[in-house]
């Protein structure tokens, strides 16, 4: 029995904002219920019974949503004596939270702190960019909340990183987003490319990203890591630093660069499991944890296929000499399918330029992590 990542929205598709690119406000508007309202102690009981006396050694329980804040700090006090109070096994858990920040006080940061949360913030960048698409239930801009809630976690001594979602305004101004991030002290970060709504056509809102602006933004974002980097100041990029994992023999843990889809359980509040965040789709439904078993829902996920067909390689991606470093990328950048098989990356020749550009670099790099330059850093 393996150690286990569940990711839980306590609060569904509740959020206190109104983000214009929005996933999963779009996913909920295409499934029978489009929101499970607060998960009750009845499920939440049963998720951390399922998946503590599944795990082995070790556990990682991460919110997310919607606005996973919006189930209240109770709810969370409530986890924590749940996680004592089932934990017959012993296991180490791990607690995570993603957060837009919107309602971080004293009281939510010193929970976080008390308890050893690692928090995500999302945060797109300076005030002119991360206002244009993070607004509030009345239009207004939310980056004056979300630094408030970063100084608040500060001030607790709170574990924290940075989540930026990649917009075409992103790829625009990622140096001076870059400089941003560095001036502040916010050297863990990720970005992750934007998603335009399901069924369309890419590339139709002024958010979307085309293939050639992630191409360069992915190279600028490069550059300024590097030169950082060349300093003795190896920041955490998430797609960096596991690229470099990747070059030194080691396996990546970030979603999308394994070659094929990761054991996900992604659990909504009614307690119904899903194979990934970006599929929580009445088709793609697993179960119920308070029904079903995590050997139940595996034996689902093996039934539908979800991972087999995402280990399926396109045919133009077999010659490519880049396929050992981008692996085909995220299953949801190869959709839709078409006649039942996966299609190549949307982002495809944005990587294959990127990587013609930046691997000698990050080849020396991943040198230098491997001769002992930079420590443990990854």
């Amino acid at each position: 029995m393996p150690a286990i990542t569940v990711m839980l929205k306590p609060a569904s598709g509740l959020c206190n904002m109104r983000c214009r690119y929005c996933f999963y406000a779009d996913e909920q508007k295409n499934r029978s219920v489009p929101n499970y309202g607060i998960m009750s102690e009845e499920v939440l009981r049963a998720v951390l019974t399922r998946v503590l006396d599944y795990a082995d050694g070790e556990c990682t329980i991460a919110f997310q949503g919607g606005e996973p804040t919006c189930a209240g700090l109770p709810f969370f006090q409530r986890v924590v004596e749940l996680e004592q109070e089932l934990n017959h096994k012993h296991v180490v858990i791990h607690n995570a939270i993603q957060t837009n920040g919107y309602v971080i006080d004293d009281t939510w940061a010193q929970f976080f702190s008390d308890n050893h949360f690692l928090v995500g913030i999302s945060l797109d960048g300076p005030k002119e960019l991360h206002d244009l698409n993070r607004l509030d239930g009345k239009g207004n801009g939310t980056y004056n909340r979300v630094l408030r809630a970063i100084s608040i976690l500060k001030k607790h001594c709170v574990e924290f990183n940075i989540l930026t979602v990649v917009t075409s305004a992103t790829c625009r101004s990622i140096r001076k987003t870059y400089s941003f991030f560095q001036r502040n002290g916010f050297d863990y970060q990720q970005y992750i490319p934007c998603l335009d709504p399901l069924g369309e056509n890419r590339g139709q809102h002024d958010y979307s990203l085309t293939c050639k602006a992630f191409g360069q933004f992915l190279k600028d974002l490069f550059d300024c890591w590097y030169e950082d980097a060349c300093r003795g100041h190896l920041t955490y990029n998430r797609y960096f630093t596991n690229l470099l994992i990747i070059l030194t023999g080691q396996q990546p843990e970030a979603c999308g660069m394994l070659g094929r889809c990761g054991m996900q359980y992604v659990v909504e509040a009614d307690g119904s499991v899903y194979p990934c965040d970006f599929y929580m789709l009445d088709e793609w439904r697993l179960g119920n944890f308070l029904t079903d078993t995590v050997t139940d829902i595996d034996r689902k996920r093996e039934e539908r296929k979800f991972i087999q067909m995402s280990m399926e390689v396109n045919e133009n991606c077999h010659p490519c000499k880049w396929y050992p470093l981008c692996r085909g990328g995220c299953r949801r950048d190869r959709e839709p399918m078409v006649n039942g098989h996966l299609q190549k990356n949307y982002f495809c020749e944005a990587y294959y330029e990127f990587f013609e550009y930046a691997y000698p670099r990050l080849a020396q790099l991943a040198r230098a992590v491997e001769a002992g330059v930079f420590g443990s850093h990854i």
